[in-house]
């Protein structure tokens, strides 16, 4: 399914879609085409874009073409998805230590849904962390991994 959604191949297109996306939740999902989980996640984006696309704008990164922000945002798993509103990075709270990116593939098509809900509702109100309507038991487990300390 990545084929059905914008894909962003540098550092340039990236910054572009960062400074020009606006009034619109920026979706960012970092990853490659070729891994299984990112597949997973890509459908669900592909199947929630058009239901999203008065809130929320969707672009696959692929880590090894976008290095920059791959090392920027510690992309240390994939698929990651960074948000952005009005070119401020949105940050929310999963009941993780990690409140910059979520990790893994949302478990269904309604939690990405909510959850962007959120993120828009909060950014026009001005915030820039909201707390996660996932249900904690839907939101992956890993390890942070630091690099380079």
């Amino acid at each position: 399914m990545s084929f059905l959604l914008p894909k962003l191949t540098c550092k340039r297109e990236v910054d572009q879609a960062i400074k020009s996306v606006a009034e619109k939740v920026l979706v960012l999902r970092f990853g490659r085409d070729d891994d299984a989980v990112c597949l997973q996640l890509d459908d669900i984006l592909a199947k929630t874009a058009h239901d999203l696309s008065k809130m929320a704008v969707i672009y696959l990164v692929d880590v090894d073409k976008v290095p920059v922000y791959t090392q920027y945002f510690d992309i240390s798993y994939i698929p990651s998805t960074v948000f952005f509103f009005n070119g401020q990075h949105m940050k929310v709270d999963y009941g993780s230590p990690d409140h910059t990116k979520f990790v893994g593939s949302f478990k269904t098509k309604q939690d990405f849904i909510d959850l962007i809900e959120v993120i828009y509702r909060g950014a026009m109100r001005g915030k820039l962390i909201v707390r996660s309507p996932i249900d904690p038991r839907n939101i992956p487990k890993y390890d942070l991994l630091y690099q380079g300390i």
